[in-house]
């Protein structure tokens, strides 16, 4: 999407944003109706004040006193319920409007590739989701509606004054021109602060999330005072974009208010002078305008301010639909839906690259047999890991095909997939949830009678019920409450449970205790029985079982056999890396 903020106002975003209201038809309706009826009500008090000044009180008339002081006290309740009306239904269009764009941005992001992520700040992902999406809240209920209620209202102000006195009326909206000027000037200036003011709230949301999540980081190198000192930098950068914003206020306001003052200064003297020489038959004229011109100036000047919201919404909404229009998602033309895969998986010359022109795999041949377990092992950055990014279909490869049961994974449904192809990954990601929730991912088609069953037979169920609770124990954030061990044999147990036809473990025993790789171990042998599994892994002592070892090195696969037959190879790849293992494990 172009950025547009040069331009006061964006229509096309604007247009955009009132699109999500069809829904919402009828409430929208009353809303507006409300704000229209408000708009003519509110015309009425001056009317009235008119002619009981200059019929009733100048005339003596108690009775006629008396029913024009009820007739405004009726014309009051009248604009006290419709004001009632368009607050609520306004602001009630305007949450369930949001919470549409909410769901839709955050599907959306559900959906991308994990490339999307790479390149892209959590924190700046969580502003749009909550904070510019609430601005957009106050785009409907403070910007939109009241600005309509405030334009109706000038308008048929301006329509009465010239009715009753086009001389007067004259002299009223003489200052008008500039203050419409003044407006507009401000109108501009103050959209291109509001993008600057979002930026730094992304920033330092982007900031703050880093800092948060990687705080054992900051601590263990004694980085605190450093990450203050950028803080504080960040923290200022977003204090002085809304010292502008509030400068632009500082200026227009000033202004906007003097020329107010002027214009009912000129309607007092006009009018007296008027009523002086006879051209009006009583004051009551004069206060009228007066009522009048205060409700013509004051909604300018708030339309200003209301307008502010308006631009906020639209910059946040032109932020919102950015990341909506992204095209950043894995394709999902595939038709068949993978269900009871014997596991059979090649790789036909597979190609892939991260970045483009630097290949990370350069053409790998692979072949899997069913129920077969196969290990991958290499150097950091040989390619391992991005072959599970890829038969899970994170990243789209460059060339080649990867099938599974001889059918390329394009052709399968994308959900159905990922459904039978289970993860063990080397950093566990626990959700601040219990133990049960964790594992079954609040799938209900998994009870708590099967994880408890599945817990038993990998050997962890005894684990879990030392802890408060069992299975209902909160590991906290990212599984804070457990050990690295405890969290790899949660998430065996989460794999084993989803019975996936493929599963694939990342160096899940890379960082954990002997105890913790004793129990891991026997849920290695039990969950990779009869099933098709790729064990990525570091220590190669854990790998020696394994069907087929496969020898990646800079994106290619430079050897493959098993355990005895890669030892046999004199100077051999895995040889070289096991004898340096192993000694390294005699030393210690």
């Amino acid at each position: 999407m172009a950025n547009k903020t040069g331009n006061a106002f964006d229509m096309d975003i604007f247009l955009r944003l009132m699109s999500f209201a069809k829904r919402y038809k009828r409430n929208f309706i009353i809303a507006s109706t409300s704000t229209i009826l408000l708009a003519g009500v509110a015309l009425l008090t001056p009317i009235i004040l008119k002619k009981t000044v200059d019929v009733y009180i100048t005339n003596k008339d108690t009775e006629g006193l008396i029913n024009s002081i009820l007739l405004m006290l009726g014309v009051l309740m009248i604009e006290v319920v419709l004001r009632f009306t368009f607050i609520y239904y306004a602001n009630w269009v305007g949450q369930h409007i949001i919470r549409d764009i909410r769901a839709k941005i955050f599907r959306h992001i559900l959906q991308f590739r994990m490339s999307y992520f790479d390149k892209n700040s959590v924190g700046k992902l969580v502003t749009r989701v909550v904070s510019d999406i609430e601005t957009i809240a106050a785009f409907f209920s403070s910007g939109v509606f009241t600005i309509v209620s405030d334009v109706l209202q000038m308008f048929a102000v301006i329509v009465v004054m010239f009715i009753i006195n086009w001389k007067l009326a004259f002299i009223a909206i003489a200052v008008l021109p500039i203050l419409v000027y003044a407006t507009k000037v401000f109108q501009k200036a103050i959209k291109a602060t509001f993008q600057e003011v979002r930026n730094q709230v992304s920033n330092l949301n982007g900031f703050v999330q880093e800092r948060v999540t990687g705080m054992k980081i900051v601590q263990l190198f004694n980085r605190e005072n450093i990450e203050y000192n950028n803080f504080k930098e960040i923290n200022n950068k977003h204090k002085d974009a809304y010292i502008k914003t509030i400068w632009y206020f500082s200026i227009f306001f000033p202004i906007a208010e003097i020329l107010s003052s002027i214009g009912i200064g000129l309607i007092v003297w006009f009018g007296s002078k008027q009523v002086i020489d006879g051209v009006v038959p009583g004051p009551g004229t004069v206060m009228a305008f007066v009522q009048m011109a205060q409700m013509l100036f004051r909604p300018l000047r708030q339309i200003a301010d209301k307008f502010n919201q308006l631009q906020m919404g639209i910059v946040s909404g032109e932020r919102v639909f950015k990341i909506i229009d992204t095209e950043s998602t894995i394709s999902k033309n595939g038709t068949i839906e993978a269900k009871n895969l014997k596991g059979t998986i090649n790789f036909e010359n597979v190609k892939f690259s991260y970045v483009t022109g630097e290949e990370v795999l350069k053409g790998i041949d692979l072949k899997v047999k069913n129920g077969q377990t196969i290990a991958i092992v290499g150097a950091t950055g040989a390619g391992k890991s991005t072959i599970i990014n890829l038969l899970n279909r994170f990243y789209e490869i460059d060339s080649g095909v990867i099938k599974i049961d001889d059918i390329s994974i394009d052709e399968y449904k994308l959900q159905s997939l990922r459904d039978q192809v289970a993860v063990v990954l080397q950093d566990v990601f626990l959700f601040s949830d219990s133990i049960l929730n964790n594992i079954t991912l609040k799938d209900d088609t998994i009870s708590k009678e099967e994880v408890e069953k599945a817990a038993k037979q990998i050997g962890i169920h005894d684990f879990i019920m030392t802890l408060p609770g069992g299975y209902n124990y909160n590991v906290k954030e990212r599984g804070a409450m457990l050990s690295s061990g405890q969290r790899q044999l949660i998430a065996f147990l989460r794999a084993y449970v989803s019975k996936p036809s493929i599963l694939i473990l990342d160096e899940a025993t890379s960082s954990v205790d002997a105890h913790a790789e004793q129990m891991i171990q026997f849920a290695t042998e039990t969950i990779t029985k009869d099933r098709t599994s790729i064990v990525i892994a570091h220590r190669l002592a854990t790998i020696k079982q394994a069907d087929k070892i496969i020898v990646m090195d800079k994106g290619l696969i430079v050897e493959e056999g098993t355990h005895n037959e890669l030892l046999e190879k004199e100077e051999g790849y895995y040889k070289n890396l096991y004898d340096k293992q192993f000694s390294l494990d005699v030393a210690s």
